[in-house]
């Protein structure tokens, strides 16, 4: 099976990239959200070097921003105090023109994977005025959800089209395809890769929404491979809801017989802690008796205090699933 680092500052290193192969990375994922290829040029030279070294031979799967929603670029990192309020949009967080567009008063705005809620108290079409339910310290680039709305978006956007054009030249192997919402996504997708030359390139589709959900039947015969990226999906939804739905997700994938991967907070506490909790490593197994053929970790190596740990608790944790 595949395990996956996400790339990031924790392990732009030759060293801890080296460390990550030798405790079991077959993969590493590269998150487009934030930068462009040509920008990671030099991490990405480090991470080939250090694959040759190790003899592994790995997939490079660039991270597509697509239809996803995100906060725009801040100047400094912005505190929402629990129980004040905060502008999106014109005066004051960046936001794209469609959420401010969509949402309406009393719809409830999750960012960062949930991590903060706030409610719309007022639109006046250029900016939502919010009431914090949720607060912290907000970076730019988090990701964005207006709870119960979908908004529309392409399928890829411009930023996406000059990265692909780029793909061939950095060894991209796969693209990780955010917020699928039907197989005719998919097919933009590899329509643009065809046109690039990269007909061999894999697409993984991100189920992160009730629609992709509702079209998986389409989305499982136009993709190469599912990732049920719980992140995002665990904001389409009550959180309780989440384990039937990768459930009921891994159980189609299986049924159809489309490898699929699991991402999101596997090991999410070792993005602070060496040692992950009792309930993660069962997550990582369970993952694994479902069928899973790939396992991704995000934040725990990017941005992580303990990258090659974390990888070697998921790479043991899963052996022994499969045993």
């Amino acid at each position: 099976m595949d395990f996956y680092a996400t790339l990031g500052a924790s392990c732009a290193d030759r060293a801890t990239l080296a460390d990550l192969f030798a405790a079991g990375m077959t993969a590493a994922r590269l998150n487009l959200s934030h930068t462009t290829l040509d920008a990671c040029a030099p991490l990405l030279e480090r991470f080939f070097a250090a694959a040759r070294e190790a003899g592994v031979k790995p997939r490079l799967v660039v991270d597509l921003q697509g239809p996803e929603l995100r906060v725009g670029a801040l100047d400094k990192p912005v505190a929402l105090a629990e129980g004040g309020e905060v502008a999106l949009g014109a005066g004051g967080v960046p936001v794209p023109q469609s959420v401010v567009d969509a949402a309406q008063p009393g719809d409830r705005i999750a960012m960062d994977d949930s991590a903060f809620l706030l409610e719309v108290v007022s639109a006046n079409g250029d900016a939502l005025r919010c009431a914090v339910l949720r607060g912290g310290t907000l970076q730019s680039r988090k990701s964005l959800a207006v709870l119960g709305r979908e908004i529309d978006a392409p399928a890829l956007t411009d930023a996406d089209r000059a990265n692909l054009r780029r793909a061939k030249r950095y060894g991209v192997t796969d693209v990780l395809q955010p917020f699928v919402r039907d197989a005719e996504d998919v097919r933009a997708v590899r329509r643009a890769l065809d046109r690039e030359g990269l007909s061999a390139v894999r697409i993984l589709a991100k189920i992160e929404n009730r629609r992709g959900m509702s079209q998986l039947d389409g989305i499982l015969a136009a993709a190469d491979e599912i990732c049920i990226a719980r992140g995002d999906l665990g904001n389409a939804m009550p959180l309780w809801e989440l384990p039937r739905a990768q459930k009921e997700l891994s159980r189609r994938c299986r049924e159809a017989g489309k490898p699929f991967c699991v991402a999101t907070q596997l090991l999410w506490s070792m993005e602070s802690r060496a040692v992950p909790t009792r309930a993660e490593v069962s997550d990582v197994y369970n993952a694994v008796l479902d069928g899973a053929s790939g396992l991704m970790l995000t934040g725990e190596t990017a941005v992580g205090k303990y990258p090659a740990e974390a990888m070697r608790y998921l790479v043991r944790t899963a052996r022994m699933a499969e045993k």
